[in-house]
């Protein structure tokens, strides 16, 4: 039995009220086990199926099912507190021998069983929760006890374990129940005749004091396939793991949609048979189903959903099973050209389209033109019928538009006799619920005779699409000689040609890049550019203008790009706003970062999340990079003083997920050169180590590389001078990594427990970084150290007399006496960072 809640906004779950006022929310574990399924259609109704025998029933001597729920809707503030009664009778007789449901979240099989008197079995109380396996004294009879599973390997467990792992275990006055989640481990899969099928099988003890019974029951539920046109639904005629003999009798097959049988002629499926298989087929779009819409980057998709069901009634050996499937299937996603169907006839001088097809779920809120954007409301005002109508012979639906010759929005030129209507509209969507928008960009053209008495001017029109300016020009009658200017430049014949110029007797066309010179930047977003088109015919002699035509367009065009190393490149474009931008003189944050390249009208950087003045900040799930692009200070008030022009500024912006895992290969190799003492004699040997923790008393091995760190993970390293006496120490000048080549902090860590403090060094990293070097791409990552080796007795200059490193050693400089000290150098690597 389904019952519907009333339409709400989306729900994030249920809560269910029953005869002792205890809420309980419905989760996926609770349904499976207590045969409910819960689902929202595509109009946000909430459907609920519910076995005959679910935890909640009345049952009435196994003939009479009632379902009273309590529904709580829970998940929108404003109706928190709304509880909803739905309650449900249905009456079910006669009962086959086994029953069994195959439902898309659980399995459920019903044996018939003796009679109570036969046991001694009490039947349980119409408010007993089913599952919930209250134990009867012993004298009352015989009670549940044990369940025993085969996986298909047998598995024995007492009936409290297994209703404490989800199962449904329990018995009504005629009948046994188990019932178990498709994801179960109870469950396994068999191949049957081919066709993957879950299986479900189980025997249940029943004791009294030293009187066993036993009562054993399966289920096996098929796998759906399908395809993207049709839904074929094969089932095995013979079911090894229902069917143990040779004598199986088929006796009635019935089809279904959303659990209600279908008569024969309303069937919107094929259902034939062969010697081994029945064989359901669905046609993707049949009456019972329905579409949803999809979007990905303005692509308009679709998904097509049915809940197929399927009941076979056979006996075997005296013995009758009712075996019934219940499936909801959605189809991959389809993808859907639309259609522009052009129905105008010119001589009504209107503008007629229909634009097709669209699920259900979907509305036209708006309908952009060159010029203006009008909403629903506001085309119905200007005389624009608009209608929204189903398909023939289909669920899917269509828009269509009518727009008068006479309306503003419609563009017109002539030539040689005719006028020539033209119609650039863009229609924007909204699919419901999901509230995802998308676009669809159309263009009409019709011709009309010219009666006119006199001549007419050139004229000029245009579009665009997604990188590109379509300017029309129309020649007029032949007494007009012009000149084109595209921006600020006249259309010479090499120009012409860098424009894609075709020319075909009454007009000629031009195709402009968004960013082609002649065009002018208005604006500009993180992930757009919004740029214009001039075009002027004037005339030669005169200098005057005959027809002036502007055109703006956004350009889908992202300005920067974040790379996974921690470069960052973006490109600055000079507005019209700021005429005297001189994008060389732009620069980062930091003053001293300007333009890889430049030019009269953009700037392009690149540089790394670690320099040039960016900043960081930790986001729950992310890190955000941001640095600004602007004119230095100085050079910015030298500009100020000589006119009134807005200032250039650029937020740049680099999001990174920390959830993210990179993994980078880790391998040994030997040094490029030993270790050594500058003016110094004898030798001495540093090692660099990596230990497991910050106790520094287990360390990593030579195998056990790769070594795996996740980021922030700190890494702690140990640096020894070995063999050494106690008249020297060991001093580290300079760490660094191999990834960003940034400073290794931390190095305050105890050396209480080691024998020659002054031979230890030990300092923490935290695994984060990025390269400053663009080239520096490897995927290992060194740890290096500059090591000191001092004279104890004799610390003269620098590092050796506790001083801080000097950070501009790293550029060549060295501050420390070569006579007290001596030089090495140590490299450990390469590490994962994940």
């Amino acid at each position: 039995m389904n019952t519907e809640a009333q339409k709400r906004p989306p729900l994030s779950k249920f809560y269910l009220f029953f005869y002792n006022n205890t809420a309980i929310p419905l989760t996926p574990s609770l349904a499976s086990q207590c045969g409910i399924s819960v689902k929202i259609d595509l109009l946000g109704n909430a459907l609920i199926y519910a076995s005959l025998q679910n935890c909640f029933v009345h049952n009435v001597d196994d003939k009479e099912f009632t379902t009273a729920l309590h529904l709580r809707l829970h998940g929108n503030q404003l109706f928190e507190d709304e509880v909803y009664q739905v309650v449900k009778t249905c009456r079910y007789t006669p009962w086959a021998f086994r029953e069994i449901i195959c439902d898309h979240n659980y399995m459920e099989v019903s044996v018939k069983r003796a009679a109570a008197d036969d046991y001694g079995l009490p039947a349980y109380s119409d408010h007993d929760l089913v599952f919930a396996l209250q134990k009867r004294p012993i004298d009352a009879g015989y009670i549940i006890t044990t369940v025993v599973f085969f996986t298909p390997e047998e598995r024995i467990m007492k009936a409290t374990e297994a209703h404490q792992r989800g199962y449904g275990v329990g018995n009504t006055p005629t009948r046994v129940i188990l019932r178990s989640s498709k994801s179960a481990l109870a469950t396994y899969t068999q191949t049957v005749a081919g066709v993957p099928m879950k299986v479900f099988k189980t025997s249940t003890i029943f004791e009294k004091q030293w009187l066993t019974a036993r009562v054993d029951a399966v289920a096996a539920c098929p796998v759906v396939s399908f395809t993207p046109t049709m839904i074929t639904w094969r089932l095995p005629q013979r079911i090894d793991p229902l069917m143990s003999s040779g004598r199986v009798q088929l006796l009635e097959v019935y089809l279904g949609i959303n659990g209600q049988r279908l008569d024969p002629t309303q069937m919107p499926a094929k259902l034939s048979a062969d010697d081994s298989y029945i064989i359901v087929q669905i046609p993707v779009g049949a009456d019972g189903g329905y579409f949803k819409s999809h979007i990905q980057g303005n692509r308009y998709l679709l998904s097509y959903t049915i809940e197929p069901m399927l009941e076979l009634f056979w006996t075997e050996d005296g013995e009758d099973t009712r075996y019934k499937v219940l499936f909801p299937i959605t189809t991959p996603l389809l993808s859907l050209n639309l259609q522009v169907f052009d129905e105008t006839v010119p001589k009504q001088q209107v503008f007629k389209l229909v634009l097709g097809h669209f699920a259900p779920d979907v509305a036209l809120m708006n309908i952009s033109f060159p010029s203006e954007v009008l909403t629903i409301a506001q085309c119905h005002a200007r005389g624009f019928n608009i209608r929204e109508q189903l398909s023939p012979n289909s669920s899917l639906k269509v828009f269509t538009l009518e727009v008068p010759f006479k309306d503003p929005a419609v563009l017109q030129s002539r030539g040689m006799g005719f006028i020539v209507y033209s119609l650039h509209l863009t229609f924007g969507f909204l699919v419901l619920n999901e509230f995802a928008p998308f676009s669809h960009m159309t263009y009409l053209e019709a011709t009309l005779e010219d009666r006119g008495l006199y001549g007419f001017p050139p004229s000029v029109s245009g579009s665009c699409d997604y990188q590109n300016f379509y300017v029309l020009v129309k020649h007029g009658t032949s007494h007009f000689n012009f000149q084109t200017m595209v921006g600020k430049r006249l259309l010479t014949p090499g120009l012409a040609q860098q424009y894609g110029y075709m020319e075909n007797g009454t007009h000629f066309n031009l195709v402009v890049p968004f960013a082609a010179p002649d065009v002018e930047f208005e604006a500009i977003t993180p992930t757009s550019i919004r740029t214009r088109i001039d075009v002027i015919l004037k005339d030669p002699e005169s200098n005057v203008p005959i027809s002036d035509f502007s055109m703006a367009c956004n350009f889908f065009s992202p300005l920067t790009e974040c790379y996974p190393n921690g470069t960052i490149t973006t490109l600055a474009v000079k507005l019209e706003s700021v005429p005297s931008l001189n994008p060389s003189e732009l620069t980062l944050l930091d003053p001293t970062c300007g333009p890889v390249y430049s030019d009269d009208r953009y700037a392009y950087f690149v540089f790394t999340a670690s320099s040039c003045g960016t900043t960081r900040r930790f986001l729950p799930n992310a890190m955000l990079y941001e640095n600004d692009i602007s004119v230095p200070h100085d050079l910015e008030t030298q500009s100020t003083s000589d006119s009134e022009e807005a200032e250039f500024a650029l937020k740049v912006s680099c999001y990174y997920d920390l959830n993210t895992t990179h993994a980078v290969s880790f391998h040994t190799r030997p040094r490029r050169s030993e270790p050594y003492a500058e003016n110094a004699k004898g030798q001495l040997q540093v090692a660099m180590r990596l230990s497991l923790d910050d106790s520094f008393r287990e360390f990593y091995r030579l195998e056990d590389s790769p070594i795996m760190k996740y980021l922030q993970q700190p890494l702690y390293f140990e640096v020894e001078l070995m063999s050494a006496t106690n008249q020297v120490s060991l001093e580290l000048e300079n760490c660094w990594d191999g990834v960003g080549g940034q400073n290794l902090i931390s190095f305050n860590i105890s050396l209480k427990l080691v024998q020659y403090p002054s031979h230890f060094k030990r300092f923490e990293v935290q695994m984060f970084a990025f390269t400053e070097n663009e080239e520096d791409l490897s995927p290992q990552v060194f740890v290096h150290c500059d090591v000191v080796i001092c004279d104890s007795r004799n610390p003269l200059g620098g590092i050796c007399n506790g001083q801080c490193s000097d950070p501009e050693y790293r550029k060549g400089k060295r501050h420390i006496s070569e006579e007290q000290s001596s030089k090495s150098f140590v490299t450990f690597g390469p590490v994962i960072m994940s």
